[in-house]
């Protein structure tokens, strides 16, 4: 068995609103290092799926029709093997 994990986050050129409302709550708390937040999502899939070569490929399928929105998000993934 194999495990996707998918990180998705609005492209650069992207307003960020939420991240911006988190930069700035953060800022409000004291923490005023923080110079930019990006706010993305993360996803976990297991696959049932022994090839890592035909999961990447379905994955990044699975990215491009669903998971993100390619017009406005970036992703990247990656592979391991499940044990147990």
């Amino acid at each position: 068995m194999l495990e996707a994990r998918i990180y998705v986050t609005l492209k650069k050129s992207v307003l960020d609103p939420q991240g911006e409302t988190v930069r700035s709550g953060l800022a409000s708390l004291g923490f005023t290092t923080v110079q930019d937040c990006r706010v993305g999502k993360f996803l976990v899939l297991r696959l049932n799926e022994a090839d890592a070569a035909a999961a990447k490929t379905k994955v990044d399928e699975m990215c491009r029709k669903l998971l993100a929105n390619p017009v406005i998000e970036d992703y990247v993934f990656q592979i391991d093997e499940v044990r147990g």
